[in-house]
């Protein structure tokens, strides 16, 4: 791979998730200097529920880099010390670039204009630009990869963005789009984002070591937020049209799982697709095949392909139904929680 300058880029990475990581590890393999990663702190997870570090720690620790875990950013908020300790060690790795890529924190202005202040030889900092997972302005936020597939959007892509105090606010540097396949879920999509989010943020390093990046402000129209996906969000509405439902099941796949509640045991639902218009109440048991399980939706139906019992496995809508009886006639539960506003 081509080298990123001449004098190898010092770097801080400030990321948390697998998708971090794609990015952590393309940017060192290209011959960035990594002098600092920060990363949120190590969470219980697993059955077990043992503290685990996040995948971007991992990979910091398999390479020997140094790292950051504060509980907070604000130095003057509730994790004062913790902030106060990751700005010494910011100052100390003397960066030429911070990136962020779902880091899991707010960047607070001092982080900003440390990162913005020239090296003491003069010599200037190219400051914080951040991996974002959408066309910006198109989906803001926490969560643009789900809202994207729920939305019905044809493309998806990232942004490489000069970060402000604002929420995903920030001058546009680099932009690619990608498309969203009909069958794409989230994890899928996600894996495409990250992939394509690593190779734009090292062509920006390199642009950005050259002077050759230009930035653009975002436009002012068509501004949607990506709220966080809730897990009351799963439960399946079947007075929506099918192709709703079916983009639902996509974009909560894999978390949290869209479900639906049938003699009160509550089903995930993992894939589906559109089925056949039919004259029914919604929420009813149409049909049940090898093929799949029609349930009558608004104006439509729905075709449950891959379900899931509570403490089950994903299986295939015949394997399926070897183990859970089910009948023409029979009814989902249609009372849903509400929804948060969600930008859609």
């Amino acid at each position: 791979m081509k080298p990123l300058a001449e004098k190898p880029l010092k770097v801080i990475f400030a990321g948390t998730p697998e998708f971090a990581r794609v990015a952590l590890e393309r940017i060192h393999t290209a011959g960035a200097q990594i002098v600092l990663v920060m990363s949120q702190p190590d969470r219980p997870a697993g059955r077990g529920m043992k503290l685990q570090a996040s995948s971007v720690k991992q990979y910091a620790l398999q390479h020997g880099i140094p790292v950051s875990q504060p509980q907070g950013l604000r130095l003057d908020g509730k994790y004062a010390a913790d902030a106060a300790a990751a700005r010494e060690a910011i100052l100390a790795a003397d960066a030429d670039v911070m990136v962020v890529a779902a880091y899991g924190l707010i960047l607070p202005q001092w982080v900003l204009d440390a990162m913005e202040a020239p090296h003491a030889d003069g010599s200037p900092r190219l400051g914080c630009l951040n991996i974002h997972g959408s066309l910006l302005p198109r989906w803001r936020g926490a969560a643009p990869i789900h809202r994207a597939i729920e939305a019905g959007d044809t493309h998806s892509g990232v942004t490489i963005m000069q970060m402000d105090v604002g929420l995903d606010t920030g001058d546009m540097l680099l932009q690619q789009a990608l498309p969203i396949a009909a069958d794409d879920t989230t994890a899928t999509l996600h894996d495409k984002v990250a992939d394509l989010g690593a190779d734009l943020v090292v062509q920006a390093l390199a642009m950005a070591a050259q002077d050759a990046l230009t930035a653009r402000k975002q436009p002012e129209e068509g501004v949607n937020y990506a709220h966080k996906i809730e897990k009351h969000e799963a439960a399946i509405d079947w007075t929506e049209d099918a192709s709703s439902i079916c983009r639902r099941v996509r974009a909560f796949n894999p978390f949290p799982g869209a479900s639906a509640v049938l003699n009160g045991e509550t089903i995930k639902i993992w894939r589906a697709e559109p089925g056949p218009v039919v004259d029914a109440h919604a929420g009813t048991v149409m049909d049940v095949g090898t093929t799949g399980i029609t349930v009558a939706a608004q104006n439509s139906s729905v075709l449950l392909q891959e379900l899931q019992r509570p403490g089950g496995k994903r299986l295939p809508a015949a394997d399926f139904l070897r183990g859970f009886e089910m009948q023409v006639g029979m009814q989902f539960d249609l009372t849903v929680p509400s929804r948060d506003a969600s930008g859609l």
